[in-house]
């Protein structure tokens, strides 16, 4: 049961130097077991007291998150890992000393501190240090190590804005710190180091090549279902269940720039044919091959990043304009385009086609 009608507490503040009146408010609603929203370099988070599993559990409810989808807890210091973590290697020094704070998730050995619901059952702990000024003097203020996924409701696209989260959690968490849009726009790599070899369960800002200059041959698994999910338990948040999804149904036509367009031509025509209303999710510079549709852009075909930074804006767009089916342009998943093709290969449940 989600709750409703709850008061929730919206506070601006300055993304360089918060209100530390303001931020003392949201950690003491933290440390006294609530849900605060807050901003990341990634994505807005919701935050909870990772020591209090009853707070912990609180997420799940007011995100409809099923249990078994473990959650990356925040920290505020490289110190904190080794009061968390049960073991941490050389290489997981080195990747923090390099990227941290940062847009990198480790998944260690769990070191029995943090509450169970935040690792779902799993033997494992997922930590990162983002790297927000509000984000850090929130952990700091609280006191505490903060369980945090996506500020949304789960299944939706991620929040790159407080407005974002308002839409989906208002009167379900007890507040919110708007500290303007997100950089990044997609969420962190989640890199798997309870192994030999380190494995990459879900690719972010930090990309393969970011990560083997520092630690040598890493492995992949980012695969997906037919369905759009990966199988079996969960190892990180984002592989088991569909994520990212817009409320009408998502097409991915990914291949060959110019056959990309020609598919979703021919694609949206068939649909308006039928009677429905079509939106088309593509570049800028692209709206004008389409007509008769809502073509919304997000980012440029030259600059990965303005795709990423863009993308779940875009996507939460498409709300409430009416349209039934979204044709969406396929990235590069080279570099930084491998997180943006991964988070539409998931929004699009498997429904993509290959040109």
């Amino acid at each position: 049961m989600v709750p409703e009608g709850k008061e929730t507490f919206f506070w601006q503040v300055d993304k360089n130097c918060p209100d530390p009146e303001i931020i003392r408010q949201a950690g003491l609603i933290l440390r006294r077991g609530g849900l605060v929203a807050f901003p990341t370099e990634t994505v807005y988070g919701l935050g909870a007291n990772a020591l209090d599993g009853r707070a912990v559990k609180s997420i799940f409810t007011a995100k409809g998150r099923p249990r078994d989808n473990p959650l990356i807890v925040h920290v505020a210091s490289i110190e904190d890992v080794y009061s968390y973590a049960g073991f941490v290697p050389q290489k997981a020094g080195r990747l923090m000393e390099k990227f941290w704070p940062g847009p990198l998730t480790l998944i260690l050995s769990d070191g029995g501190k943090i509450s169970e619901p935040v690792s779902a059952g799993l033997p494992s702990l997922a930590l990162r240090m983002p790297d927000h000024p509000v984000a850090l003097d929130l952990i700091k203020e609280a006191g505490v190590p903060v369980a945090a996924p996506s500020a949304n409701i789960s299944g939706r696209p991620s929040p790159t804005t407080a407005n974002h989260v308002r839409m989906d959690l208002q009167g379900r968490i007890d507040g919110i710190l708007d500290g303007g849009p997100s950089g990044w726009g997609v969420e962190s790599t989640v890199l798997d180091l309870t192994g030999e070899i380190p494995v990459i369960l879900r690719p972010g800002g930090i990309t393969p090549e970011d990560i083997i200059a520092v630690v040598g041959p890493v492995e992949m698994d980012i695969s997906l279902k037919k369905n759009g999910c990966a199988p079996g338990r969960p190892r990180s948040p984002g592989m088991k269940y569909r994520h990212y999804a817009p409320s009408a149904p998502l097409v991915l036509v990914e291949g060959d720039s110019l056959e990309v367009v020609r598919e979703i031509k021919r694609l949206a025509r068939e649909y308006l044919d039928q009677g429905k209303i079509v939106g088309v999710l593509c570049r800028s510079g692209n709206q004008g091959q389409y007509s008769g549709v809502l073509a919304i852009a997000a980012g440029t075909v030259s600059d990965q990043a303005s795709v990423a930074a863009q993308l779940f804006d875009a996507l939460r767009r498409f709300e409430n304009t009416g349209v039934e089916i979204i044709l969406a342009e396929g990235v590069d998943d080279r570099g930084l385009g491998l997180a943006v093709a991964n988070r539409l290969r998931r929004a699009a449940g498997g429904n993509i086609i290959r040109v």
